[in-house]
């Protein structure tokens, strides 16, 4: 077709299911040669770094397609059929504007996709190939991190007062921080023993001048964030389930308990029960008297 106008698109994603597709630039010198020898007609190139996981998530892809039903171009030069979609949702889309007459032809590296009944079929199957990929990639890494919870490894960045222990870009261990450690325990003795708020234990960390990996004073929140995390007696809640730990725990679970029964109560004063709200009010309160 003399009159086709393209639109070369390339994409890669930074996710890790993508490390080992060819990079923009590659994709684009590849597209380029091919051109070159097919005498294609490039009106437009665009390159973007996103997933095409989700529907409507690539703001260059939306706009390739806004520009297709425009007519500044009828078709599209791409590496393979994943660049463009890895969803249903913008697959229909390119469907429905082959279907429209307005995309006529998709050409990649090693086929071209136009609008006969067969070759969108093929397209289709192709693209409905990726999103399988990707679900069950989902499904597969949600068994793996359940796998490693049931293994007593909490997956994620280590609280404050451990490291992670990464082997080959991942997390095999979680270690105590010899730094960091002794003031997180110190943080609960001091809650427990000297009925401690919050806001004192915020004071005191800041005087002694502690920080948290990234070099940084503990948020108060985060105070209150650490003080009521079970990591620390040896147990840790992923998706809603409790699993025990093998990292080594700092406190003992007395003393965790110890503390939330005193983050509970209005400090010093008696021992009605008051909400974790009303408790950080109290303390508020309390450091401008």
């Amino acid at each position: 077709m003399s009159d086709l106008r393209y639109c070369l698109y390339a994409r890669k994603s930074s996710e890790s299911d993508e490390r080992q597709t060819m990079s923009i630039d590659s994709q684009i010198k590849e597209m380029l040669t091919l051109a070159e020898r097919e005498k294609i007609n490039i009106v437009e190139t665009k390159r973007e770094s996103h997933s095409a996981k989700a529907s409507g998530a690539r703001p260059l892809f939306v706009e390739v397609l806004k520009e297709i039903r425009e007519g500044k171009y009828n078709a599209i030069l791409t590496w393979a059929p994943d660049r463009l979609s890895r969803n249903a949702g913008d697959l229909g889309s390119l469907v429905d504007l082959m279907d429209q007459g307005k995309l006529l032809k998709i050409q990649t590296y090693s086929q071209s996709f136009t609008n006969s009944p067969n070759e969108k079929f093929l397209l289709m199957i192709l693209c409905s190939q990726a999103k399988l990929e990707n679900d069950n990639r989902g499904v597969n890494v949600k068994r793996g991190l359940k796998a490693k919870c049931e293994m007593g490894i909490r997956p994620g960045l280590a609280p404050l007062g451990y490291l992670n222990l990464i082997k080959n870009d991942r997390i095999r261990e979680i270690i105590v921080d010899k730094e960091r450690a002794p003031f997180i325990v110190q943080m609960f003795e001091r809650v427990a023993n000297q009925g401690h708020s919050g806001r004192m234990i915020k004071r005191w960390l800041d005087q002694i001048g502690f920080t948290t990996r990234t070099g940084r004073p503990l948020a108060l929140s985060k105070v209150f964030v650490t003080l009521k995390s079970p990591f620390y007696y040896g147990e840790f809640e992923f998706g809603g389930v409790n699993y025990k730990g093998t990292h080594t725990p700092l406190i003992s679970k007395e003393l965790f308990l110890d503390v939330q029964r005193q983050l509970t109560h209005l400090p010093r004063t008696g021992t009605k029960i008051f909400s974790p709200l009303e408790v950080f009010a109290y303390a508020e309160g309390a450091e401008h008297q």
